[in-house]
């Protein structure tokens, strides 16, 4: 049986008489999670455009490195791997990056001492003279500049503090979009059938309403990029995070990992990669010939465009060749090869990998701009500077809602009226001790600050009252 619609006030030409609605309340809390969160969506949707265009970036930056003009046939890639080892030999291969762009260096990863945990030294090199361009300090194959900012985009380089902001920024971007979008519908009830009415502005509008206007229907052209934006960020949080990966357990949806165990030894699984590539894999010294086998059974078992070659992780297991290529069509398969013998024993295919599996990754790439390419950056960028907008527009209305009487000036407008969980249908309030103990285990930090400003927002109306009497 599905719920009661949601009962709306109701006016006439003179006066509002109170009715049993849920609009009140949540005005209210769009109003104070608005002024709040702000900030923090702020700060979220510029580093993410930002982050968005990594790729140019990087091509400002490094391209001295990256890039190098086609000349000829490549070298094999055992070559390249002894040139960067030469330069770098106090570290130890982890990683080769092959490229099927033409005019990509070939990127060999090398764990050394005194490197911070998860960081490594990537050596590029020029695939057809083996010239080593240079070298950088990486995370997961992120540049510096780039590892700068996924990870101001995350904490704000404050640590797992600066973890809680990304979080709070993500877990209310849901809640504010769809509670406005409710608003919005109330308030254009006499319009229903226009869609007009709730997709474009007011015409002829002016001032608070015109502003408001202007808001709401942003919001709603935005709020299908903003959930998506919600609910994969909230897929890489802390809290929030482990509870989708922990479903993702139960459900038995995670992608599997790559088994590299040879013939006759004891189990061994390769931790799956993240979306990023180059996360450190082995510190055993290797041959570098052993590259150019396994990277030819890996294209002999159909492992095609951009590849990472990752020495075994422990001695008696195969060596893995995983497809890097994160634009759609994608190619993510992933193949074990055994160095001796040059044959695969194992493979790991995305078209194997559970539906949830597959939805998280695609999910993953398009939100760091990188599925569909320019495109999807466009996309981005255009849906970081909506967002902006919409938080201009927030805080433009509370200003242009203060009182400007001499005698009642304020530097900003009033809140909307406190008191409104006394106007709650019986259908809304039975069953919201249990969502917001549901969203407070799905989603921790949301139902923490929604049961704070609950009470606290209660609180304070109560001891208000008691002075007023």
């Amino acid at each position: 049986m599905s719920a009661p619609p949601v009962e709306l006030e109701r006016t006439d030409e003179t006066t509002r008489t109170t009715q049993i609605s849920v609009v009140p309340l949540l005005r209210r809390l769009h109003f104070y999670a608005g002024v709040l969160v702000g900030p923090f969506l702020v700060v979220a949707a510029v580093t993410g455009m930002l982050y968005a265009f990594a790729p140019q970036i990087d091509d400002v930056l490094y391209s001295d490195k990256l890039w190098v003009e086609p000349a000829g046939t490549a070298k094999p890639v055992s070559q390249q791997v002894a040139a960067a080892q030469a330069a770098l030999p106090e570290g130890t291969v982890t990683a080769v990056q092959v490229f099927e762009d033409p005019e990509a260096t070939t990127r060999v990863v090398f764990s050394a001492p005194g490197l911070a945990e998860e960081y490594s030294k990537t050596v590029y090199v020029n695939p057809y003279t083996a010239e080593v361009r240079g070298e950088l300090t990486t995370w997961a194959g992120s540049t510096p500049a780039v590892t700068w900012l996924d990870q101001f985009h995350r904490d704000l380089q404050l640590g797992e503090v600066g973890n809680l902001y990304s979080e709070l920024a993500a877990s209310w971007l849901w809640v504010l979009s769809l509670v406005g979008l409710v608003l919005w519908l109330a308030r254009r009830r006499t319009a229903r059938r226009r869609v007009r009415a709730v997709l474009l502005p007011e015409t002829g509008a002016k001032g608070v309403r015109k502003t408001r206007s202007w808001h709401a229907s942003l919001g709603v052209w935005a709020l299908i990029g903003a959930l998506f934006l919600s609910a994969t960020g909230l897929t890489w949080s802390t809290y929030a995070g482990e509870n989708f990966t922990a479903v993702l357990t139960a459900l038995n949806a995670k992608a599997p990992a790559l088994d590299t165990a040879l013939p006759g030894s004891a189990p061994v699984a390769s931790g799956e990669h993240s979306e990023h590539t180059g996360t450190p894999g082995s510190a055993t010294p290797v041959d570098a010939a052993t590259f150019d086998e396994v990277l030819a059974a890996g294209r002999g078992a159909g492992l095609d465009g951009p590849v990472e070659l990752a020495p075994a992780a422990a001695p008696g297991s195969a060596w893995s060749v995983a497809q890097t290529d994160q634009t759609w069509p994608i190619r993510q398969d992933k193949a074990a090869v055994d160095p001796a013998t040059g044959t695969v024993t194992a493979r790991a295919d995305f078209a194997d990998r559970p539906f949830l599996a597959k939805l998280s990754t695609l999910g993953i790439l398009a939100h760091m701009g990188l599925l569909f390419g320019l495109a999807n950056q466009i996309a981005l960028l255009l849906l970081a500077g909506t967002i902006l907008t919409l938080i201009f527009f927030g805080y433009r209305m509370w200003w242009q809602r203060r009182p400007t009487r001499d005698d009642r000036r304020a530097p900003f407008g009033t809140a909307p009226k406190r008191g409104g969980w006394q106007q709650l249908p019986l259908w809304f309030v039975i069953p919201a001790p249990l969502v917001l103990i549901a969203v407070g285990i799905a989603i921790p930090l949301l139902g923490l600050s929604l049961v704070a400003f609950l009470v606290l927002d209660g609180v304070i109306g109560l001891v208000r009252a008691r002075r007023a009497v």
